[in-house]
Order: C-alpha cells, then sequence, then structure tokens
C-alpha cells in the first residue's frame, strides 16, 4: 500500500476518512494468529513481503496471497507448487504460475521497468534459480537481460556476449558444478556481480556446496554470494544495486 497516496486521495476528497482508517488499522502487520503480514514493509524497505510457499499448509497459503493480493493489488510467492498453484487460483483467478521459476505471483499492469540487469548461467540446468532470480528483479521493476548457457566450459561463449554483460549495473551468476562463472565475469566486467550456487552437478558437488565454496573463495573482486539456489536472494540484491544506479 502506497500510504502517501492514501493521504493525498483523504485530502482532496477522492477517499473518506472510515475507509483511510480501515486500511491503516492493520499498519504496521495484520494478525492472522498463525501469520502476521508485513504490510508497512515496502514503505520501510521499498519491497513489499514476498510469500515462500514451500512447506506452508494449504490454507495458510491461500489465505495469505488472498490478503496480500485484496490489499496490495500484487504479490509474489516464491517456490511454489503447480497444486499449490491451482488451489491459489480457485481464490485469486489473477494469478499467474511459471513451473520452470515455481513463481507464483499477481502483477499491476503497466509496470515500468527500468536500469539494467545480466542473468547469465553456466549451463541450462540452472535456468530455474536464474529464472527465479530474473523474475524476482522484474516484478520489483527492473529490466532483465537473460544470457544463458556461457559456461566456462566453453568460454568462448561467454566471451562473445561481453559487450551485453558490460551494459548491465548488476550482474548474476547463476552456476553449479565447480563454480567458476562468477569470478571469470568479475574478471571482465566493472559491474557488480552476484554469484549464485546451484544444486547442479554430480556427486562430489554435493548439492552445491562445491559451488558455494568456490564463489565464497573468488580470486576476483567485486563479488557477493548468495545460499544455495537462492535466485529470489540475487534477484532482490540485484534489484537494489540497479536501483541506485538508476538514482
Amino acid at each position: 500500500m502506497d500510504v502517501r497516496k492514501l493521504l493525498e486521495e483523504v485530502k482532496t476528497g477522492e477517499m473518506d476518512l472510515e475507509r483511510a482508517e480501515a486500511l491503516l488499522k492493520d499498519l504496521p502487520y495484520e494478525d492472522l494468529g498463525y501469520a502476521k503480514l508485513d504490510h508497512h514493509r515496502a514503505l520501510r524497505s521499498g519491497f513489499g513481503e514476498t510469500v515462500f510457499c514451500q512447506s506452508k499448509p494449504d490454507e495458510y497459503l491461500v489465505q495469505i496471497f488472498k490478503k496480500f493480493y485484496e490489499r496490495d493489488g500484487e504479490v509474489l510467492g516464491t517456490r511454489a507448487s503447480e497444486e499449490q498453484f491451482r488451489l491459489v487460483k480457485a481464490l485469486v483467478p489473477e494469478v499467474s504460475y511459471d513451473p520452470v521459476s515455481r513463481i507464483l505471483k499477481v502483477e499491476k499492469p503497466g509496470k515500468e521497468h527500468t536500469g539494467l540487469i545480466a542473468v547469465c548461467t553456466g549451463g541450462t540446468a540452472d535456468i530455474p534459480v536464474a529464472e527465479e532470480a530474473a523474475q524476482t528483479a522484474e516484478y520489483f521493476g527492473c529490466a532483465v537481460d537473460r544470457i544463458y548457457d556461457v559456461g566456462v566450459a566453453g568460454i568462448h561463449r561467454l566471451l562473445s556476449q561481453r559487450e551485453r554483460i558490460m551494459k548491465a549495473n548488476c550482474i548474476v551468476a547463476v552456476a553449479g558444478m565447480e563454480g567458476a562463472l562468477g569470478t571469470v565475469i568479475a574478471g571482465l566486467a566493472d559491474a557488480p556481480v552476484i554469484a549464485v550456487p546451484t544444486s547442479v552437478g554430480y556427486g562430489a558437488s554435493f548439492h552445491g556446496l562445491s559451488a558455494l565454496l568456490t564463489m565464497l573463495n573468488s580470486c576476483a573482486n567485486g563479488i557477493s554470494v548468495v545460499n544455495i539456489d537462492n535466485g529470489y536472494g540475487a534477484g532482490y540484491l540485484a534489484t537494489q544495486i540497479n536501483r541506485l544506479a538508476v538514482k
């Protein structure tokens, strides 16, 4: 909810005091008993609360999603299953679902996308995590350039995309296996790099731990690292950096 807009509508008479009071009464959060919905978060940080769908009981999820939608007109959910999508859609018909990124969302139409974030992957198996990052950034109002399957096993593929990468305000490098992509990109580009290790790889990759340690121990400068498979966290952080660059 945009509090400033609400106050302006009260001032101009577009909204009566009773309606404004009803909207403001649940700030800073709405207590559902099993959940406390942080409606004040967008006012504090510039980002509304996101719903982490995985492991939530069905009834909790659909009610949380419905409450956010009714109040804000849009809502972003991550790590959702197709079954959860069907349950939410029964109450919120406007919701959409992407089975690759597992993102569940209702988005306001006509949203402006500013700046530029490049989202790169080592291979096609990393795309689900990359799409979580890319779609999160787009939801929060960023323009995104997807540069997929440019891993270091065929480094000429990455080098051929250097011009595109250099245009970005921030770069998200998503890779599994040994996770070297972030280091190589950081050595080529002048923008901050967010490295995202994925759980892609054979046994000794330890479900992404090998890539995580490689990224944490990078010899290149300008790299930050998020947790294994945390595309959402990378997209959020990239949005913060992009917003600063746009300002």
